[in-house]
């Protein structure tokens, strides 16, 4: 007996794949902002101003705030006004050396005008306090006077605001000198630009001590060489220092 075979059109069933392929759209579509696009073809976008970074900030200036200097005191102003007036020339050199450097005011040292302005020079008088019993420059005059002439053109250049302190001080004694001594400064780094950085710097400080002419016809003779180096300060550093010790 033939079988007979009815062929029935049932709708088919949405398989596993396709429900979770509808389903991830879904979920794409709704965690989509809405967001007109321009007919140009540009989108633009505007930041919200979150609150998450508003706390670091504040932070970020009350340390800046902590940090800052203090506005000068009368003996912070009066003290400048003074180590500007010991550079001015001889004659103030002389008065606050008399009462804060008293060694460079027995030694008689002063400032000798220069046309460079990127060299300095100091004359050593041949007085009876800077002589030796062999009527010849001591060498204790020499070495510690080198250290005040570079330090005096450091001061010059740097201004009233900083500290400078010797760091190394190199002497090399050629030979007697039976005369004044001049000691002639010649800077390694531009001391401009060292200051105009603002911070704390080293700078080396190259100097040819000479014995000037006494009579017509001598000559000068270099008796020495000296290397130097001095570390700069400005004196609002050593003023943050002591506000952060004291709290």
């Amino acid at each position: 007996m033939p079988y007979r075979y009815d062929l029935v059109a049932v709708p088919a069933s949405t398989t596993q794949s396709e429900q979770s392929a509808s389903i991830a759209e879904e979920t794409v579509a709704d965690s989509e902002p809405s967001a007109e696009i321009p007919s140009s073809g540009e989108v633009t976008m505007q930041a919200q101003p979150s609150s998450a970074g508003q706390p670091a900030q504040k932070a970020l200036l009350a340390s800046t705030d902590r940090t800052a200097p203090s506005p000068k005191t009368f003996l912070e102003r009066v003290e400048a006004y003074i180590s500007r007036l010991s550079t001015k020339n001889n004659f103030w050199h002389r008065v606050t050396s008399l009462i804060w450097l008293p060694f460079a005011y027995r030694s008689g040292i002063r400032v000798k005008k220069n046309e460079d302005p990127n060299t300095f020079a100091a004359v050593l008088p041949f007085w009876r306090f800077n002589r030796n019993w062999y009527n010849a420059m001591a060498g204790a005059a020499l070495l510690g006077n080198s250290e005040i002439a570079g330090g005096m053109f450091v001061f010059k250049s740097c201004g009233g605001d900083y500290t400078v302190v010797c760091k190394h001080l190199e002497y090399k004694f050629l030979r007697p000198c039976l005369g004044p001594a001049m000691y002639r400064c010649h800077p390694r780094e531009d001391v401009k630009a060292l200051v105009a950085s603002g911070g704390e710097f080293n700078i080396t400080i190259d100097m040819d001590v000479v014995q000037l002419m006494v009579a017509p016809t001598d000559r000068e003779r270099r008796v020495g060489k000296v290397t130097a180096t001095f570390h700069v300060t400005p004196k609002v550093h050593h003023k943050r220092k002591r506000e952060r010790a004291s709290g």
